[in-house]
Order: structure tokens, then C-alpha cells, then sequence
């Protein structure tokens, strides 16, 4: 399928006035969260929550820290997470894709609002 990746907006809930930050991503079906490079966590003054021990895909353990609260917001879609700070771009990983009911196409190499259900996100709750 190749690299998949999309364009997202990312902002810090807790202030409104500073302006999002539109950043290329790449989605990861293997990362369950949003990772993101200090300058962003800089960039929107993200606090952090508390250290976390992630291990990356050479298999070393790191300890990074865990900042937020952040919005992501992906065309008629938001949701609002946590983000590990680590690497030099960002990582877009499951939890906020299933959050916003966003499906990948492997043709097009990004993300898309699901289909099937254009207008809102659904969810399963059982």
C-alpha cells in the first residue's frame, strides 16, 4: 500500500486564541495514539500530564512525555486526546482515527471520513 498520510489540524483546547497548526501526518495503523515533535508541543503550549514509557519499532523502550489536552480536527471531524512527544513528525494512530470514524484509502494514500457515514461519526458501543 505505500506511506499514508494526511493533512490535520492540531490546537490546544485550553487556548482558544492561539491559532491551529496545520501539519502533514503520517497515518500508522501499528501507533494507537497521536505522537508529536517537541516544537509542536512547544509550538501549542501543551502541558505535560505525566512521563510514559512507549517502545518504538526497533523495539527500545523510551520514557517521553505525555502532553495535552490536544484537538485534532480531520475535514467535518474533531476529537480531543493526549499526544507522546517524541520523533520529528507526526504520527496520526488509531485511537483518534476510530474517535472520528476515519477509514484509510489505500488508493489515494490518506484518510477519509468514513462513507457510511459522511455527515457525523458513528461509533460502536456495545
Amino acid at each position: 500500500m505505500g506511506t499514508v498520510s494526511a493533512e490535520i489540524e492540531l490546537s490546544n483546547p485550553r487556548k482558544p486564541e492561539m491559532r491551529p497548526l496545520s501539519v502533514r501526518a503520517m497515518v500508522d495503523t501499528g501507533a494507537m495514539t497521536i505522537c508529536i515533535p517537541e516544537h509542536v508541543a512547544v509550538q501549542l503550549d501543551l502541558q505535560e500530564i505525566e512521563k510514559r514509557e512507549v517502545t518504538t519499532a526497533d523495539e527500545r523502550p523510551h520514557v517521553v512525555p505525555y502532553v495535552g489536552p490536544i484537538q485534532i480536527r480531520f475535514q467535518n471531524r474533531t476529537c480531543f486526546t493526549g499526544a507522546l512527544v517524541i520523533g520529528e513528525s507526526v504520527l496520526f494512530g488509531t485511537v483518534p482515527m476510530e474517535d472520528m470514524d476515519l477509514v484509510i484509502s489505500p488508493s489515494r494514500r490518506t484518510i477519509e471520513v468514513n462513507p457510511k457515514s459522511p455527515n457525523i461519526p458513528s461509533a460502536m458501543v456495545k
